[in-house]
């Protein structure tokens, strides 16, 4: 399994040197920026992976995390990668169901990535990891943070690798692994234009296998699991930010502010203003 050898390269490369940044939410996320509700972690394995977060002084800020390095993304808050230097990373997102790991590797001045490795696995509830994941997350807010955040970045490393070597329950189907990571996918790009060919060919499978996939596995179709991700996050965002209803539409991936109204309605009963409105 190569997410466990990474991780434990990781682990036993650790130096005191190492850095560990904290992304936060105060701040208005930028367009394009990487923004979910569920925590995320960046490892840097190679190279240099620059990035747009917000510092413990809530100041916005550029950052160029080195090989040992890591990046916590605690619910909601937001990091935006440039993505144009040579760089490898390793990004874990603890999802409500399944643990998403994901290994990229971009050349500066490629406009794609030459090596893309994706496992998911079903999630435990309940554990130690839910509160190390909450510590983390507590500790964000904090302004001294060492040597905590070490201390539990190391435990929680651990107990991926753990969840790896001995998963919850029977080992998933390869379709049912294939379904997960679709899922998680939607979840971290839902507000680029994706559509089913273009996941599709991104999983390397079929369209219409892609279709059927979410209907057995997901008993609704491709493009309701997709609005469903954009309504939920436009509901987030209508409560979080000032934002107009053009800029809510853009950001979670509609094509126009009239097409997300009618949506946000049909799904809700309610329009974006007055969903606003009822907070």
């Amino acid at each position: 399994m190569i997410f466990h050898d990474l991780i434990s390269s990781v682990l036993a490369e650790r130096e005191p040197f190492h850095h560990i940044w904290f992304a936060g939410d105060f701040h208005t996320p930028p367009k394009f920026s990487y923004q979910v509700n569920f925590p995320r972690l960046e490892l840097v394995l190679d190279g240099e992976y620059i990035n747009e977060i917000e510092d413990h002084e809530r100041k916005v800020t550029q950052i160029t995390a080195k090989a040992g390095d890591a990046i916590f993304v605690p619910p909601n808050c937001w990091n935006k990668p440039q993505w144009d230097t040579d760089c490898s990373v390793l990004s874990i997102l603890f999802g409500r169901r399944q643990l998403g790991l994901s290994f990229v590797s971009k050349r500066k001045g490629d406009t794609g990535f030459y090596d893309i490795q994706k496992h998911s696995i079903q999630t435990r509830s309940g554990f130690a990891i839910d509160n190390i994941l909450e510590a983390l997350s507590s500790l964000a807010r904090e302004s001294h943070k060492k040597p905590m955040d070490e201390l539990l970045l190391q435990a929680l490393l651990q107990y991926c690798n753990t969840m790896l070597e001995k998963p919850v329950e029977q080992p998933q189907s390869r379709v049912q692994d294939l379904y997960q990571g679709i899922c998680i996918y939607i979840q971290e790009n839902f507000h680029r234009q994706i559509t089913r060919d273009t996941i599709a060919a991104r999983f390397s499978i079929s369209p219409n296998h892609l279709s059927r996939l979410f209907r057995q596995q997901g008993h609704m179709t491709l493009a309701d699991y997709i609005t469903w991700v954009r309504v939920d996050r436009a509901k987030f965002m209508l409560k979080k930010y000032n934002f107009k209803l053009n800029e809510v539409a853009t950001r979670c991936g509609f094509k126009d502010v009239n097409y997300f109204c009618r949506v946000f309605k049909t799904r809700t009963g309610r329009t974006p203003t007055e969903y606003r409105g009822s907070i």
